[in-house]
C-alpha cells in the first residue's frame, strides 16, 4: 500500500513535533515537509507533491484558511485538513469555503486524528464531533460583520491586511511579496476606503476582530 505523503504547516515547531511524532507512528503515512506559514506550505507542496497537508489557522504572512484556498485552487488533488484551536461557527464555514476536506480542534484525541487523516485520504470528508454540528446547520447562517466584510475583500488585499496587523513596514510588505511600495501604499488605501477605516490601528483592530490574526501573533 502506497504511503500517505502529509505536509504538516504550522506555526510553532513544538507544535508541528507533536504532530509528527503521533501520525508517523501510522505505518501508511509519511511526513514529506513541514512549513511554518502559509507561503512557505504553498512552496512545499509544490516541492513535494503531497497527498493531504494539516493546516493550523493562525499562522504568520498568509494564514491558513487563505493558503487552503490557494491550495485547492492550483492543487485540486491535495487534500487539506484544518488543525485549529477554535471550534466557532464561523471558521468551520471558511474552512469549508476555502475547499478543506476536514476540520480537527486541536485538543482532539490522537486516534481522531488519525480516523480523519484515513478518511480523508480515502476522498471522504472529516470533522471532528466538536465542530460537525456546525456543518449540517443551515448554511445560510450569517458571518459576523467583521468576517462578512472580509468576505468582500480580494484575496490579494486580505494578504496585505494580515501583513500590516502583523505589523510589517510598507517596505517589508513590498520585499515579502515582490511588489513595489507604491503598490503596496494603493492597496492600503483601498482597504480604508472599502473598510471606512483611516488609520493603520483601526486596521489593526479590524483584523484581530476578524480573526485574520490572533492576540498572540
Amino acid at each position: 500500500m502506497e504511503p500517505i505523503n502529509i505536509l504538516l504547516a504550522d506555526d510553532h515547531t513544538l507544535v508541528r513535533a507533536g504532530i509528527r511524532a503521533l501520525i508517523e507512528q501510522l505505518p501508511t503515512v509519511k511526513v514529506v515537509g513541514e512549513a511554518k506559514d502559509g507561503r512557505e506550505a504553498l512552496r512545499l507542496v509544490r516541492e513535494h507533491k503531497p497527498d493531504l497537508i494539516l493546516m493550523d489557522v493562525a499562522m504568520p504572512g498568509l494564514n491558513g484558511l487563505e493558503a487552503t484556498a490557494r491550495v485547492s485552487k492550483e492543487f485540486p488533488d491535495v487534500r487539506v485538513i484544518i488543525l485549529s484551536m477554535y471550534a466557532n461557527e464561523e471558521y468551520v464555514r471558511e474552512a469549508i469555503n476555502a475547499g478543506a476536506a476536514g476540520y480537527l480542534v486541536k485538543r482532539s484525541a490522537a486516534t481522531e486524528l488519525e480516523r480523519a487523516i484515513t478518511a480523508v485520504a480515502r476522498g471522504e470528508k472529516y470533522f471532528s464531533p466538536l465542530v460537525s454540528t456546525h456543518v449540517n446547520k443551515d448554511r445560510a447562517g450569517r458571518l459576523s460583520v467583521d468576517r462578512a466584510w472580509i468576505e468582500r475583500l480580494t484575496p490579494r488585499q486580505r494578504e496585505i491586511l494580515q501583513l500590516i496587523a502583523e505589523r510589517h513596514s510598507t517596505k517589508d510588505i513590498a520585499g515579502i511579496l515582490s511588489i513595489s511600495i507604491k503598490t503596496v501604499e494603493t492597496h492600503r488605501a483601498q482597504l480604508m476606503e472599502r473598510l471606512d477605516i483611516h488609520d493603520v490601528p483601526g486596521l489593526v483592530r479590524f483584523a484581530i476582530r476578524a480573526g485574520l490574526v490572533s492576540l498572540d501573533e
